[in-house]
């Protein structure tokens, strides 16, 4: 790399260096049965990924999608995957050309631009911060509109300067997205090591040579000899069910009233943001108010998130809980709280919720009050729950803290490759190719 090399380069909006999408005349070579790349959002990466393995008849697609052809760039219109770099360029697909999502600006470029060079201009993260400003539309629902995708500005090298930065940011974004790949992985075997664990102490116990017996539940299997296998209805006092009113479509101020949303049990730990705000006129239900120790189980969800269960920490007061929730009293002179929700997470607890779910999708299950009554838990003795208990507190701790310096490096080597595609299609660095 030398010198600075913007100083000799033109600037010119995108629409002087690009082309509208146009009908392909290649569609008339095949037969409206063919098979051709359709892009869901989620075939798209954040890192200029493509996943191209599905496809659709070419009559399915012809109308109502967005066309492209391989030399395309693609870039997301709606919140959040536009701010999350979802974007590529279009290439290798079945046909030459394909269709996808209606959710994407389909960038051309014209013959004084290169496809990669454009793919890079539109990942800076100028490109992101300035379309996320001019957002139009309803909250939740917001796109970034053509007119500004056209009207961008980028600094224009001439074309052999622009394969020479392409070649370049595509052998150093590589080898990033190599390592941030390897941190991803160890990631998910991070997170792998913490089910095994938790699943392990909750159904085995902490003595590798406790002699074991069969639980007589066939998905429980073998458990300590000295445990019980007992139905959560002798564990629990009663559970309660929350309510809902028609909230507004945004969170609870600090000192406003909100409606916990089902999604608050989804993670490893109760997520109080995860609200919506009670309106004024509307009285809030003051015996719903959650309390720090609550059991709160997601009673309605998708098929792998129903029966999430949490315990509420620290918690400011004025959350309520919704009828998607309920909320476990539990007999705590017998069973450990932590342990109940620990178990609840495996494989094995979650057994008899996916068993027993109805509704008319995936995307919205339920399981009743006496599902959850008659699930069943191995119940050792309350001095050894406790060391069950601490020893998985202990271990998880260990395991996050790795995962939390992992997820860090992985933050800041993409910040390296947003910075370095910057400095790169501005000018900032100079790849050594000739003007």
């Amino acid at each position: 790399m030398r010198a600075k090399a913007s100083n000799v380069w033109s600037i010119k909006r995108l629409r002087f260096l690009t082309t509208r999408a146009q009908a392909m005349s290649a569609e008339r070579q095949f037969n409206q049965t063919d098979e051709v790349t359709f892009l869901p959002m989620e075939a798209i990466g954040e890192l200029g990924q493509l996943d191209l393995s599905v496809t659709r008849p070419l009559a399915e697609v012809q109308s109502g999608y967005s066309r492209f052809k391989d030399g395309d760039v693609v870039i997301a219109k709606i919140t959040p995957c536009f701010e999350n770099g979802k974007g590529a360029l279009i290439r290798d697909t079945r046909t030459g050309y394909g269709y996808g999502t209606t959710e994407l600006h389909v960038i051309t470029p014209g013959p004084d631009l290169d496809g990669r060079f454009l793919y890079y201009a539109t990942a800076q993260p100028a490109f992101r911060r300035l379309g996320e400003a001019a957002m139009t539309g309803a909250a939740g629902q917001q796109r970034v509109p053509e007119d500004f995708v056209r009207d961008f500005r980028i600094a224009v090298p001439t074309l052999s300067q622009q394969r020479a930065i392409a070649d370049y940011l595509d052998r150093e974004t590589a080898r990033i997205d190599a390592l941030i790949a390897a941190k991803e992985r160890l990631l998910a075997l991070l997170a792998e090591k913490r089910r095994a664990l938790i699943t392990r102490a909750v159904t085995r116990g902490l003595d590798p040579h406790a002699p074991l017996r069969d639980s007589g539940i066939p998905w429980l299997g073998e458990i300590p000899a000295h445990w019980a296998a007992e139905r959560l209805k002798f564990h629990i006092d009663h559970i309660e069910q929350g309510w809902s009113p028609q909230c507004e479509a945004v969170a609870a101020g600090p000192e406003d009233w909100g409606v916990l949303k089902a999604g608050c049990v989804n993670g490893d730990a109760f997520d109080p943001e995860e609200n919506k705000r009670l309106p004024d006129h509307e009285a809030p239900l003051r015996e719903l108010e959650v309390r720090s120790g609550d059991v709160l189980m997601s009673r309605a969800n998708t098929t792998e998130l129903l029966g999430s269960t949490a315990i509420v920490g620290d918690v400011r007061p004025h959350l309520l809980l919704s009828d998607k929730l309920y909320r476990l009293h539990v007999d705590t002179a017998r069973l450990f709280k932590r342990l109940l929700v620990y178990y609840l997470r495996t494989p094995a607890g979650r057994f008899d919720f996916e068993r027993t779910a109805t509704g008319a999708s995936n995307s919205m299950q339920n399981i009743n009050q006496e599902v959850v009554r008659n699930v069943w838990i191995p119940v050792p003795p309350l001095d050894e729950q406790h060391f069950i208990v601490a020893y998985i507190a202990s271990e998880t701790a260990r395991l996050d803290k790795l995962g939390a310096a992992t997820e860090r490096t992985i933050a800041l080597l993409k910040e390296r490759r947003s910075a370095l595609i910057a400095a790169a299609v501005t000018g900032q660095i100079d790849v050594g190719a000739a003007g």
